[in-house]
């Protein structure tokens, strides 16, 4: 810690009281070890600062200690004031990621999902009530869909409506349509869908209008304002609407086709400004997001709070994920090669920004994930008529086992 420059020299009255009883003057204080705990790819230490010591520090001084003690990676984090958590890896554990095989309970609550897995070794969650709007960026080949059929296949195991507009005729979420409720492969039924979206809306805030019934006899923990808080039985069933190139949504070439891309970014609008409460949740997917897309644009992406970056081109389409966020985020996204499929930077609003990258995920398991829960699809009146049309499952008959007869006997 004192090479590394993260002491802080003993106080006067230590130095005057080895003066005054002739003992050698004390050295400089390290920070306090509280606890060190060993995890599977390194270590994390839990260590009380001195007084004059601050969080920036550790995060300073982070490359010094991953050269110090001979580590691949060490991430400090702030737990509380005056107590900061260094979280060592002793290998890059990005380069080839293996999600834990059993992933607690507790850590999947709700809308909550294991998306893809830290640079520090933990696991990177999904969490639709606490981030309810998501942007997710990334050029061609940088593993925007694999992560995209990753979140399908954790969200087909919870009770979720899966809404998908997939304007490249459904090659991406078609073959996943046994687990959606509604499904857009055009931009003509991509307006008509979120047209059905936003009235869903409108009436499920007529719902929770009328079981509010604030007055004063009923408790405060009672009064809601959105789903969550509504009785189970009349509670609707919450929506994951999932936008693939959403600049197929607002290109256009007609007047006709003008009117129809502003219906469509004004629903979107609507859905991200207003949707959370009704438990509609959107996650857009696309290589740029930006101004050039038309009005309406910038307004929309002020509005998702997550932001997944993948590999871009170019450094305006990093802006364009974390420029209003984080400058140091920006830079850590130019910078994902291209060998590594999946590696994205992974932020919010908020300024904070991780290392991630998302466990290979292949279409056939995504599509197995779907059609072992596509009981749980619930079928929404709203959208009956944009509900994929499949055929049954095909289940292989498993001919009976070859019965040996016994021999007959005089």
């Amino acid at each position: 810690m004192e090479a590394c420059g993260l002491t802080v020299p003993p106080p006067r009255w230590r130095l005057a009281l080895a003066r005054a009883a002739g003992r050698p003057v004390p050295g400089p204080r390290p920070p306090r070890i509280l606890w060190v705990r060993p995890t599977r790819t390194g270590l994390v230490l839990r260590l009380k600062t001195r007084p004059g010591q601050d969080a920036f520090d550790f995060a300073a001084s982070s490359d010094r200690l991953r050269h110090s003690f001979t580590m691949h990676g060490v991430v400090s984090r702030e737990i509380r004031s005056g107590v900061v958590e260094l979280a060592m890896t002793g290998y890059d554990v990005l380069r080839r990621v293996q999600m834990p095989a059993r992933v607690l309970r507790s850590e999947r609550d709700g809308l909550r999902v294991p998306v893809a897995l830290r640079a520090d070794g933990s696991v990177h969650y999904r969490d639709y009530r606490q981030v309810p709007h998501a942007l997710n960026l990334g050029a061609t080949q940088s593993g925007k869909s694999v992560y995209q059929r990753r979140l399908v296949t954790e969200l087909a195991a919870l009770d979720v409506a899966l809404v998908g507009i997939d304007c490249k005729e459904g090659v991406e979420l078609a073959p996943l349509a046994r687990r959606f409720s509604a499904l857009a492969d055009n931009p003509d039924d991509a307006a008509e869908l979120l047209d059905a979206l936003v009235a869903r809306m409108a009436d499920t805030y007529r719902i929770i209008r009328r079981e509010q019934r604030i007055s004063a006899d009923v408790p405060d923990a009672e009064i809601t304002a959105d789903i969550w808080g509504l009785p189970e039985y009349l509670r609707p069933v919450p929506v994951v609407l999932l936008v693939d190139e959403v600049a197929e949504l607002a290109l256009f070439t007609t007047k006709e086709e003008e009117k129809r891309r502003d219906r469509i970014v004004t629903a979107l609008v609507r859905l991200a400004q207003l949707g959370r409460a009704a438990g509609i949740y959107v996650e857009v997917c696309g290589q740029r997001f930006g101004s050039e897309l038309g009005k309406g644009i910038t307004m929309l992406r002020a509005q998702l709070t997550g932001r997944t970056a993948h590999r871009v081109n170019d450094e305006a389409s990093a802006k364009m994920a974390f420029g209003d966020i984080s400058p140091d985020a920006v830079l850590a996204t130019i910078q994902i090669p291209e060998d590594r499929p999946g590696t994205a930077i992974a932020g919010d609003s908020s300024g904070g920004w991780v290392r991630t990258r998302t466990p290979y995920t292949s279409l056939r398991q995504a599509v197995a994930a779907c059609n072992a829960h596509a009981w749980r699809t619930p079928a929404l009146p709203e959208l009956a008529q944009f509900r994929p049309v499949l055929p049954p499952l095909k289940t292989r008959k498993v001919p009976a086992p070859a019965t040996e007869s016994a021999p007959v006997t005089a």
